[in-house]
């Protein structure tokens, strides 16, 4: 018997948009080279495990990790959200229960909110910070603002025309001691505060669709100088896709739709392991 996979769209409301995850809900833990291998066959931006925990821990409790096709990473909404899609879908859990995560980010929760899915997650601050050497010139950009956090670097633009118009070289960009450049400029349109672009191919994804460890950070910049707690972000990649971001204090709430693209069998069944030892996790 293999395994199931299902292929989710994540942060969109219809297929063939927003932000493309698999996901694997596992019966138990599964070795880190076949997950590595399953994400690298898979070839997307990242596909999620997940292993429920036992009955004694919490109900609803599961572990989570991601991984892109080269590497596994601390942080990620989009397949934190097709997770909990598939859960509800697949009856995992009743539509009413709250999926509590355990993750290398600790303890991540998701639950539904009409007809979005509302994900609770650290808040992921920018703090003034210089620009790696050849950050800029791999961007193609002279920025208003830089800043990082833990994972990644953020560049302000001037407009959104700037973000949208942005063609950075990969292969320097790739050279660059970070996990990813987000890019962002405040937006003029009704309905949308800010628009941003993700750019990471040292994680192996060049450009991600739609990035929800990304809005972590981008909410709290933008609340700062925005002067509001609740806003809507654009990613405006090709396929792009909206955040809906409440910041609180430090956590911040992602919401976004998410679809059921494709539904298959991995025949390569999973290769066991002892345990997951996931660093925030029990």
């Amino acid at each position: 018997m293999g395994q199931r996979i299902v292929h989710v769209d994540a942060f969109a409301d219809r297929p063939f948009a927003g932000n493309p995850a698999a996901v694997c809900v596992l019966d138990g833990p599964a070795d880190e080279s076949w997950m590595q291998n399953v994400a690298r066959e898979m070839n997307l931006s990242e596909t999620a495990f997940v292993v429920p925990e036992s009955a004694e821990e919490e109900y609803g409790a599961y572990r989570l990790r991601w991984f892109t096709p080269t590497v596994e990473v601390d942080l990620c909404g989009h397949a934190t959200l097709a997770a909990a899609h598939v859960l509800w879908e697949d009856q995992h859990l009743p539509l009413e229960a709250t999926a509590v995560f355990q993750t290398r980010s600790g303890r991540l929760s998701a639950r539904r909110s009409g007809s979005l899915i509302a994900l609770d997650f650290p808040a992921e601050p920018i703090r003034v910070r210089e620009a790696p050497a050849g950050l800029c010139e791999a961007l193609g950009t002279t920025p208003r603002f830089v800043g990082g956090n833990r994972m990644d670097m953020l560049v302000e633009l001037n407009d959104e025309a700037e973000v949208r118009a942005l063609a950075p070289d990969l292969g320097r960009l790739r050279l660059l001691p970070i996990r990813g450049s987000i890019v962002t400029a405040a937006s003029q349109r009704e309905g949308v505060d800010f628009v941003s672009r993700f750019f990471a191919p040292a994680a192996g994804v060049d450009e991600d669709p739609v990035t929800g460890s990304a809005h972590c950070a981008l909410g709290p910049f933008w609340s700062d100088r925005l002067g509001r707690n609740v806003l809507v972000g654009e990613q405006v990649s090709t396929r792009g896709g909206r955040v809906h971001v409440q910041v609180l204090g430090d956590r911040v709430e992602l919401a976004g739709q998410a679809v059921t693209v494709l539904r298959g069998e991995l025949v390569e069944s999973p290769v066991g392991a002892v345990d997951w030892p996931i660093p925030g996790g029990r």
